[in-house]
């Protein structure tokens, strides 16, 4: 046990500083891209991300399903929605008109559903 805590420390010692903390980085970016913390605003522009909720999935950019709880909202496409403003990761504006939309969802049933159609438009949900 002794000898393997050691050629640990050793293994652990090899590695830079640089190295760990970019490891670091890469796992909390990891969560962060994942957590999809929505909050509805009233008015255009106090929006994140203008969205669309369109008629069927072939005309969409995300499949969107909206979990009850917030541990859930663990990959792109399941949406927890928040009370307050100051708990969101996105503030959204849904939108009456397809041309006015920087994203279009279509709302799955099922959460296994949920993800892209549109890998382009990624950028716009990353935190």
């Amino acid at each position: 046990m002794k000898k393997t805590i050691t050629i640990f420390l050793r293994v652990l010692r090899s590695f830079s500083v640089g190295v760990l903390f970019t490891f670091a980085f890469i796992l909390i970016n990891q969560y962060e891209t994942f957590a999809q913390k929505i909050y509805k605003v009233k008015y255009e522009y106090q929006a994140d991300l203008k969205v669309f909720i369109v008629d069927y999935e072939y005309q969409c950019d995300l499949k969107v399903y909206f979990v009850d709880y917030e541990y859930q909202a663990n990959k792109d496409g399941l949406w927890y929605v928040v009370d307050y403003e100051y708990q969101a990761d996105k503030k959204v504006y849904f939108v009456d008109y397809e041309y006015q939309a920087d994203l279009k969802i279509y709302i799955v049933d099922y959460e296994y559903q949920a993800g892209w159609r549109n890998n382009e438009k990624q950028h716009l949900l990353k935190f």
